[in-house]
């Protein structure tokens, strides 16, 4: 962009300062301006109000970019799209792959087996239709889902939400609980594809990550203390309090068998122990893997050879895939929802969460409403097949990634494992101990137990720590649902106050530079007698605006007179507003803005408009604000706007001695001259970027002669 040595403000500052007008005969140069080029309303739309042409000029972006983006997809594109398995299918490696998909393939359907049925009991339901979730949707997803590392099948959380919503319809051993858990399942689907195709995935982002922390701390150990009644030996309340579980465990002592709480402690440690060593031992990662088989083997061999009478086992399975049905008991879908909803947040938290993580990691891209689609799918399929809802795991997908899985292959792998043990397997599962199910949840559990979270929390930030103990407590002592929804109103409060309590900083002028920041960061910034700079740090709207006026009013009164420079008057005559970060500004600010005008006009005190965005100046021309404020008082820089500001504050502190016709010792004509060569060529110094540090001359060193210029100490 050209530069100009004058613009309207300057050239109307000349007139002004002129002898001729004011009768001063202080020396005045053209200060050095970047235009600002205001836009063309009518360019823009047709004048139909503020809010109205912004939305069609923003919807008009929206739609010319989807348009333009439909334009480009290729026949292949429309079936990457559809059909997510055609990216990796198209490209496989053979050679290069296949042994390695293979082997993660099997060591995940290993793992998946014991815990499936696990997670089974802890939804109260069957061990069998564990086995179900991990078969059925497993096949979809691979076809649907854009992760090639995610493992999905039933997890504990999701479990626990079933078994948490259910007992209160229905007792877990009627027919009626499975189907409502199978009707959940559709319903979940349902809800996910829907959030997919309107690409609603972004409305998760308002949950905080400590919020999700906190839930997800407080589930995992109500998960733990829900499965002590399968070490201890006698039945606890099921509730997701923990309250009412520690009252039953405790009333219930008298009860205590100590065989099953033997079996279930050792085949715990061994779990932990092969855990452990798979994670801290590279040529050992497979153990981790194998200790849910493990625990799964050595109880049930235990159980075969000495058939303890006090250790319950799983009991009989029915053998074979599952037939196609559609899910029943529609008249309770409404009492559904809110968990259903609740269980498709979840699978947003953990499924996109983990799937994003891995394919970052794996190097290529995802998008996670096709991720939730992918989801949706494979649990409405699931239903028709008997599956409760499934979501993506946590430990499966780390140990399918850490197994070297390169795609959706090692899925299907996982899916055919499962086939086979529903196949061939599933008498041998009846004499599993149900101690060595429930240690495997406790052992899977405790890992989401997120207590270096809460320490980090409260070394970094004490506000997302406190977000962290009132998510937990809650989820604690009032139940996963209250929670949730205590956790996630606390955490949208503390975002509304940040939005209506801006961050706003007054700047000041770092030495030597035409630069200007916020002077708490910088505290060696300057600033200028009579002026405030003011940046706002976000959108302005009807929520922050009030603040903002309130802060406005409180730096014109309250100034620091310590790092002040230019020349000595008693008040504010100029504030400049740095709109630099200001995405958005609405009517009701617009409003708010020509009543501050007004107020500042009252005590005459010129308000000044630096560097605002493209959006944010069209809607200023286009509410009047723009002609209201004098489009010479609109800058690009900052500098700009203080150095008109600063010649205007120097011909009002000036004027009264420039009509004195006795003021002595003032500069004769050639030093004048001297003095302003000397300024111009100082100041196109510091604006072109090559300004010396080199001591600056003595005659420069008043701070009232040269405003603009750094005084050297």
């Amino acid at each position: 962009m050209e530069i100009t040595y004058a613009s309207p403000s300057s050239l109307d500052l000349l007139r002004s300062s002129s002898p001729a007008a004011s009768g001063s005969t202080m020396p005045v140069r053209p200060v050095k301006i970047i235009p600002l080029q205001h836009p063309d309303t009518a360019s823009y739309g047709s004048p139909g109000g503020i809010g109205n042409s912004s939305f069609s000029f923003s919807s008009n972006s929206l739609f010319s970019g989807v348009r333009e983006k439909i334009k480009r997809m290729t026949f292949v594109d429309w079936i990457d799209m559809f059909l997510p398995c055609c990216r990796w299918i198209r490209t496989y490696r053979w050679r290069e792959y296949f042994q390695i998909d293979l082997m993660a393939g099997i060591t995940v359907g290993i793992m998946l087996v014991p815990q499936a049925m696990s997670y089974a009991k802890l939804a109260g339901l069957d061990p069998i239709y564990g086995l179900y979730s991990g078969f059925v949707p497993i096949f979809i997803y691979a076809i649907f889902g854009s992760s090639r590392q995610l493992a999905i099948g039933p997890v504990a959380l999701v479990s626990l939400l079933v078994s948490n919503v259910l007992s209160q319809i229905a007792d877990s051993s009627d027919a009626l609980y499975t189907e409502l858990a199978i009707l959940l399942a559709l319903m979940v689907g349902i809800l996910e594809c829907i959030m997919g195709l309107l690409r609603l995935g972004w409305l998760i982002r308002f949950i905080s990550h400590s919020v999700i922390s906190g839930f997800t701390t407080a589930s995992a150990i109500v998960i733990a203390l829900s499965q002590a009644k399968y070490f201890l030996g006698y039945e606890i309340d099921r509730s997701s309090e923990i309250v009412p579980i520690m009252k039953s465990i405790i009333a219930g002592a008298d009860q205590f068998s100590w065989p099953p709480f033997v079996m279930g402690s050792v085949i715990l440690a061994i779990i932990q122990t092969m855990k452990f060593l798979g994670k801290s031992r590279k040529p050992l990662k497979f153990l981790r893997a194998m200790g849910p088989l493990t625990a799964v083997v050595l109880g049930t061999t235990f159980v075969k050879i000495y058939h303890p009478p006090t250790i319950t086992l799983v009991g009989d399975i029915p053998q074979g895939i599952p037939g196609f049905s559609i899910p029943k008991s529609f008249q309770y879908a409404k009492s559904l929802i809110p968990t259903a909803f609740l269980i498709t947040g979840v699978a947003i938290l953990e499924s996109v969460g983990i799937a994003k993580a891995l394919a970052a990691k794996n190097g290529y891209e995802l998008d996670s409403n096709q991720e939730l689609f992918g989801l949706g799918v494979a649990n409405i399929f699931g239903s028709f097949f008997s599956a409760y809802p499934s979501t993506g795991s946590f430990s499966r997908s780390a140990v399918n990634h850490e197994s070297g899985a390169k795609t959706g292959l090692s899925g299907i792998i996982t899916g055919i494992i499962m086939c086979c043990a529903l196949l061939f397997l599933t008498p041998l599962f009846e004499y599993i101990p149900q101690c060595a199910l429930a240690a495997i949840v406790i052992s899977a559990v405790m890992s989401l137990v997120d207590y270096e979270e809460a320490i980090f929390l409260w070394r970094v930030d004490k506000k997302d720590f406190l977000l962290w103990t009132i998510t937990t407590a809650t989820t604690l002592f009032l139940g996963i649902e209250i929670g949730v929804l205590v956790g996630v109103g606390v955490s949208l409060a503390f975002v509304i106050h940040e939005s209506a309590n801006p961050h706003i900083a007054v700047l000041g002028r770092l030495p030597g530079t035409t630069v200007y920041r916020n002077i708490e960061q910088y505290p060696e910034a300057y600033t200028y007698n009579g002026i405030v700079i003011v940046r706002i740090d976000a959108p302005i709207y009807f929520a922050n605006i009030s603040y903002i006026k309130d802060r406005l009013r409180e730096y014109e009164v309250v100034t620091d007179k310590s790092a002040k420079r230019g020349p000595e008057v008693e008040r504010i005559y100029y504030v400049i507003l740095e709109l630099a970060p200001v995405t958005y500004i609405d009517s009701s600010a617009v409003q708010a803005l020509k009543d501050l005008h007004h107020e500042y006009k009252s005590r005459d005190i010129q308000m000044a408009i630096s560097n605002p965005n493209r959006e944010v100046l069209l809607t200023l021309s286009k509410s009047g604000v723009v002609d209201l404020i004098g489009k010479e008082w609109y800058f690009v820089r900052v500098h700009d706007a203080v150095q008109v500001c600063l010649q205007h504050v120097q011909s009002v502190r000036e004027s009264p001695k420039s009509s004195d016709p006795s003021c002595e010792g003032k500069p004769n004509f050639f030093q004048r001259i001297l003095k302003q060569r000397a300024e111009d060529l100082l100041v196109s110094e510091l604006e072109s970027g090559n300004s010396t540090n080199k001591p600056s001359d003595s005659t420069h060193d008043d701070p009232q002669s040269e405003p603009l210029l750094s005084r050297r100490s």
